[in-house]
């Protein structure tokens, strides 16, 4: 660690050498670098700007080229008399003052139209007939070689001639003659700012001077570029050349240089003095944090147990070790087996470890460990790979769970639910016997008051025809008790959960005497409006029939406090016309429920009654949830609270 921290520290000196060795070179290299970069872009300058010149004047001249061109053609077609064509030469003169001259020649040379009347004899010279004859040829426009000019043209300017021919048909006759003069050329094409740094010339390909503009005098020779002007029949070249001269070395750039570097200089030993500094207070800070994590890791309970690629272990916390009872002596760098495996899972233990060691690692499972005394421990166990700082899989972290509490809270739990269920069941069978009891009293009471009346006038000798009304009377009683225990059996036996289609009506009517029964002791009084034209409904009907049993239930025992006047319990039904459901609501008077009792209203085993166990409304929500519907609750406006539940319609539709 020391050496390497001696070898670290002795190359971060090496760096002010660096910098001073690196200024040198600057001091040599930076003036050299920013003239050519000067220069450079000096040239690349003059050469997008000779581009753009050149563009100009073959511009200006297709102009003239496509203007003679039509007016070819009208003459061919003779659609223009000799007056007509001398004033359209002369209106060409007007569209640039580089263009000197038209003149229209026959076969013969002899001039037919000229843009100047005095000008009547025009004599071609040597090149442009030579430029005529390959226009005739070509059938298309062709200049000619530059040629001393004649006439009113200044003494020493050069001309060219552009030879445009007159055809109709395949029948020659005649040709055009546009005459430039090619110091107006440049006077009219090179922009005035392009002038004052740069002389301009035209030269032949013999790279004579034709003709050249110099508003800032002589180029110097340093900056210069070519461009041909690319004109059919003649070999002219624009040449540009700088009046600038090389950039100069800057001395303020090597002074600026110096100093630039000179701070850098400082700024480098000011930042090796705070790295060291702050390499040291780190240093510090690591041997306290390495203090703290030992410290953290040995108040863990939750056991720690590093292995390498090889099922070796390296690491174990004391929390592991308390765990298995094993002390890390006897497990640090142990291979497998190892002694906290139970004997009789021990095939078990190995074929996991080679999944892990495949890498099919199980990210999280169940196990147990043995103690030396014998004890199993039950855990859970979470594997992840160890990746060292260069990325490499170096072995398995496992964080390792005792979970003997909850397994015995998990068995407590399940007991608790037996017992509740069974208590369910018992207090369900209580309610119901309590119900029979008080129902079955009265008509078994009326069945032995006629019996014993009939046994009266028996005994007395009466006449037998006044026993019918007394038997008749017995035997309704009869039936309406057969019908209230017809209806509990019917409600509590045993059947598999099935869908059919069924009225919500029939529905009710299976219950009715139960819930009659409900309201007659709370003196409610039972409303229902169920349309006759309410479709059937896609339900489980022993699921839903005990949804509206305790429902209502829960609306009569509402209404307890209420004045019997209000006690009123309605069953309302109708289509909810923007869905395939139909939609029940149960609707008391009741006391309502509060904010803090309807937030936790569905929850398990919540429950507002003394006796009541909780799991009423929880049920009946996941029931109505079972056919895809949902149950809710809102205040009733008068008072009370209005339960509502939607069903599927059967078959999706009315």
């Amino acid at each position: 660690m020391s050496k390497r921290f001696f070898l670290s520290y002795s190359m971060r000196w090496l760096l002010p050498v660096v910098l001073v060795l690196l200024f040198l070179a600057i001091v040599f290299w930076l003036p050299w670098q920013a003239r050519q970069l000067e220069s450079n872009e000096r040239q690349e300058q003059l050469i997008a700007d000779t581009l753009w010149v050149e563009q100009s004047i073959r511009f200006q001249l297709g102009r003239h080229e496509e203007s003679l061109r039509g007016l070819a053609n009208e003459i061919a077609i003779g659609r223009l008399a000799p007056a007509d064509v001398q004033q359209r030469m002369a209106r060409m003169l007007k569209n640039g003052a580089e263009l000197k001259g038209v003149i229209q020649v026959d076969p013969e040379g002899r001039t037919l139209a000229s843009s100047d009347p005095a000008a009547a004899h025009t004599v071609l010279g040597q090149a442009a007939l030579a430029a005529q004859d390959r226009a005739r040829r070509s059938h298309a426009p062709v200049y000619a070689e530059p040629e001393p000019a004649a006439g009113d043209f200044a003494a020493g300017a050069l001309k060219m001639d552009l030879l445009v021919p007159v055809y109709h048909g395949n029948q020659w006759l005649g040709s055009l003659v546009a005459t430039f003069q090619l110091g107006s050329l440049l006077d009219e094409m090179v922009p005035w700012w392009f002038a004052q740094d740069n002389q301009v010339s035209l030269l032949d390909r013999d790279d004579k001077v034709l003709a050249r503009r110099s508003a800032a005098g002589p180029g110097h020779g340093v900056y210069t570029h070519k461009r041909a002007l690319d004109l059919p029949g003649a070999s002219i070249i624009l040449m540009t050349d700088s009046v600038k001269s090389e950039p100069k070395l800057l001395p303020n750039l090597l002074v600026g240089s110096v100093i630039a570097l000179s701070l850098a200089l400082l700024w480098s030993l000011f930042a090796l003095w705070g790295h060291i500094s702050r390499r040291l207070a780190t240093e510090g800070e690591l041997r306290q944090q390495m203090s703290f994590r030992t410290a953290m890791e040995n108040s863990l309970v939750t056991g720690l147990r590093a292995r390498d690629l090889e099922g070796r272990i390296t690491y174990v916390n004391p929390a592991f070790c308390q765990m298995v009872g094993y002390p890390a002596e006897e497990l640090v760098g142990r291979l497998p087996p190892m002694p906290y495996w139970a004997p009789d899972a021990m095939q078990e233990y190995q074929h996991r470890l080679a999944s892990v060691l495949a890498g099919s690692i199980t990210p999280e499972y169940e196990t147990s460990f043995q103690r030396p005394d014998g004890t199993r421990i039950p855990v859970l166990v979470f594997e992840a790979p160890l990746v060292d700082k260069e990325g490499r899989h170096t072995g398995y972290m496992g964080s390792i769970l005792d979970i003997s509490d909850r397994k015995r809270m998990e068995e407590m739990n399940r007991q608790h639910q037996e017992k509740l269920q069974a208590s369910a069941r018992l207090a369900t069978m209580g309610e119901i016997a309590s119900m029979l009891a008080h129902e079955l009293n009265q008509p078994l009471a009326a069945i032995s008051s006629y019996t014993t009346g009939a046994l009266n006038i028996l005994a007395r000798g009466g006449d037998t025809a006044t026993l019918k009304p007394a038997l008749e009377q017995a035997s309704a009683q009869a039936q309406r008790a057969g019908q209230i225990i017809r209806s509990v059996h019917e409600f509590v036996k045993k059947r598999e959960s099935e869908r059919q289609d069924v009225a919500l009506q029939a529905m009710l009517d299976s219950i009715l005497a139960l819930i009659e029964l409900q309201a007659r002791a709370y003196h409610v009084s039972l409303q229902v409006e169920i349309p006759a034209a309410l479709p059937l409904v896609r339900a489980d009907r022993m699921l839903v029939e005990q949804v509206l049993l305790n429902l209502t239930r829960n609306g009569i025992e509402a209404m307890a406090d209420t004045p019997q006047a209000r006690r009123v319990l309605r069953v309302v039904a109708h289509r909810d016309p923007l869905a395939a459901m139909v939609v029940v609501q149960v609707i008391d008077c009741g006391h309502g429920i509060s904010q803090d009792v309807a937030e936790r209203l569905f929850s398990p085993f919540f429950s507002t009654k003394a006796e009541g166990m909780g799991m009423g409304l929880n049920i009946c929500r996941t029931a109505i949830e079972f056919h895809g519907g949902t149950l809710t609750h809102h205040p009733h406006p008068p008072g009370g609270t209005i339960f509502t539940f939607t069903l599927p319609v059967a078959g999706g539709h009315s």
